[in-house]
């Protein structure tokens, strides 16, 4: 890929911190590392007629993204900084690297709305407002709210804008597995665009990282990790189905919606508690999801769900390092979970990429983020 035009620049940010305490985190510890140097994408496997290349590389720990009113794209790290990306000749790859913001506390989470993009750190949610026009001159930030835990463990947030028109944040649990002392953590809270009217929309919510609303219901999907340290094979990782609110997903009492927790489960009544759409891989980290809305790849894509797979850190045998599909009836059903793209995770167990986020751009092609290799990559079908 030829080189970015890198802009330096920063937006004057002091993070708010309180005291930390409990870190335990799902995704964290290395696991052993392969070398692919650029980015091998020819060890990519992909269903026939699909292709993937470089969107942009050299952002180290690319998260989240979002696509601006204008074709800018947004990418959160779980690093202190965000980056903007313009692609200016339209020829499908970014020209231009922005540093947007730095000194931030892990602002994983990025979302857009009328101009503005919003921003989520561990503790707080900012906004830079007309920012595709500020690119080289961010604007000061606007607290949106800052009455977040601080708890780093789970502490970094995917946020998005709902049909509603409100912001969806969710709260995760401050440790693997216990019952904290503050209610909203292992929440969804929703909140209007400047904070106001914040409610709790879901509970029993361990750590999702990436979630979106069916185009044609309007409901929303969310992923979550399941807990560590009760074997290779257990608990599976979930997918979410939310079609009102008030619902509680179990956590920590029951996992996947039929698995009592050995310790909080005692007693548990597990269907009392929404159970997960369908089960994924235990300990793939399924983080990034999206409803398919382009019209690129093919009819049998369509209305589909594609799903990041960070990949596991503590399994005896690594699983995930994958975009998956999720296919469903279109009546609140998953009927298959299938592998979509591999190989970023070698034979040999050793990992080069890690995907996170997954987005559908304008012209129906897959953006996929890597927070291992620092790079989004764009896949496309017959062309």
């Amino acid at each position: 890929m030829r080189p970015l035009t890198a802009h330096r620049t920063t937006a004057s940010l002091v993070t708010l911190l309180a005291p930390l305490i409990l870190a335990s985190c799902s995704e964290a510890g290395p696991a052993a590392r392969a070398t692919a140097p650029d980015g091998d994408l020819g060890k990519i496997s992909l269903p026939p007629g699909f292709s993937i290349s470089y969107y942009a590389d050299r952002m180290p720990g690319a998260r989240s993204m979002r696509l601006g009113d204008n074709g800018t794209l947004f990418v959160g790290t779980r690093g202190d900084k965000v980056y903007a990306l313009r692609d200016v000749d339209g020829d499908y790859r970014a020209d231009s690297l922005y540093v947007i913001a730095t000194g931030l506390d892990m602002p994983n989470g990025v979302a857009f709305r009328d101009g503005s993009l919003y921003v989520a750190e561990v503790s707080r949610v900012i906004r830079l407002d007309g920012i595709e026009s500020r690119l080289s001159d961010p604007p000061t930030p606007a607290v949106v709210t800052d009455t977040f835990p601080s708890d780093r463990a789970h502490g970094w947030k995917f946020i998005g804008f709902g049909p509603d028109g409100r912001l969806y944040v969710p709260v995760g649990f401050p440790c693997n597995v216990c019952e904290p002392d503050e209610d909203i953590c292992g929440t969804i809270v929703r909140m209007d665009p400047d904070g106001g009217r914040a409610e709790t929309f879901a509970r029993g919510v361990r750590n999702t990282v990436g979630f979106d609303w069916e185009p044609t219901s309007g409901v929303l999907w969310f992923t979550d990790n399941g807990r560590d340290r009760m074997g290779d094979d257990i608990p599976p990782d979930e997918l979410n189905r939310a079609p009102s609110a008030g619902m509680h997903f179990g956590f920590p009492y029951c996992h996947a919606g039929d698995i009592p927790d050995p310790q909080f489960g005692q007693g548990a009544d597990c269907d009392t508690f929404a159970a997960p759409v369908r089960k994924l891989g235990p300990h793939a980290a399924a983080l990034g999801m999206r409803f398919y809305t382009g019209a690129m790849f093919p009819e049998k894509y369509r209305g589909q769900i594609f799903i990041a797979e960070h990949g596991s850190w503590n399994r005896s045998t690594p699983l995930g390092y994958r975009v998956m599909l999720v296919t469903h009836d279109g009546e609140g059903h998953a009927t298959s979970y299938e592998v979509f793209a591999e190989g970023w995770l070698e034979d040999n167990g050793a990992r080069w990429g890690r995907p996170v986020d997954v987005l559908v751009m304008p012209d129906g092609s897959l953006l996929v983020s890597d927070d291992e290799a620092g790079a989004v990559y764009r896949i496309t079908y017959g062309r």
